[in-house]
């Protein structure tokens, strides 16, 4: 199993990113799938989660109405698209894929700085 995310960089405040998330070695379609970021210092954090269909979406509550994640089962991708983004959202971004309550597969991470 391989997730591949992208779409990091930097990024002013109030500006906006969208981050991809590749997966490769699964039948993506039925795995729910969830990012998750950790800021230097601090714990993982839950960002939100995505069910199979995509009918089903939930956020963490730090990023309720700024964020919005979506999924393309026939390309295997699920994204993240970060809206009026704050210095507090600066961190490393994870994609993980979601089976029931448990997170099994994870991917390497994508840096995400907002500054001036």
């Amino acid at each position: 199993v391989q997730l591949q995310a992208s779409g990091g960089g930097l990024v002013q405040p109030g500006g906006s990113l969208r981050l991809t998330c590749t997966a490769s070695g699964i039948t993506f379609r039925n795995y729910g799938m969830a990012w998750f970021r950790q800021a230097p210092g601090k714990e993982r954090e839950f960002v939100g989660s995505i069910s199979t269909s995509g009918n089903n979406i939930k956020y963490g509550e730090s990023v309720k109405g700024r964020f919005t994640i979506s999924r393309d089962n026939a390309k295997s991708m699920v994204y993240l698209k970060m809206d009026s983004l704050k210095s507090e959202d600066t961190a490393i971004y994870y994609c993980a894929t979601k089976w029931g309550s448990t997170y099994p597969n994870w991917g390497q991470g994508t840096q995400v700085t907002v500054s001036s």
